[in-house]
């Protein structure tokens, strides 16, 4: 998984950039973490926990996009994707998912975090 992270000089906007499969990380690190310590640090505490075996998964419902991490991965996914069985399609059709929702492994999400984590301290 390969991301770049920036903030716009003039607007101080962050920018998150992730590959194509993993777009919505990217949505959420920005949309839903952004630079909300108390959330990081509640995730860096549940990581711990599933790593250590005390706990199973625990999942965080943002505004949008919403994540969930169990012992060995993590799953970031749109919010309206939750609700896609109220909506009853036709055999030949189905919703587009790729832009919506991935996975990744937890160590993976881990260090995601923690470079971001160093990215909003040298970009102030």
């Amino acid at each position: 998984m390969e991301y770049e992270f920036r903030r716009n000089t003039l607007t101080g906007t962050l920018l998150a950039n992730f590959t194509m499969e993993h777009e919505i990380l990217g949505v959420w690190f920005v949309d839903e973490l952004g630079e909300n310590t108390d959330l990081r640090q509640s995730i860096c505490t549940t990581i711990l926990a599933l790593q250590q075996g005390s706990l199973n998964e625990k999942r965080y419902v943002g505004k949008g996009i919403s994540i969930e991490l169990d012992t060995e991965q993590v799953r970031v996914f749109a919010n309206v994707l939750e609700m896609e069985d109220e909506f009853e399609l036709d055999e030949s059709m189905s919703l587009y998912n790729g832009e919506s929702e991935a996975f990744c492994g937890l160590e993976d999400f881990e260090q995601a975090l923690l470079s971001w984590q160093t990215f909003l301290k040298e970009s102030r």
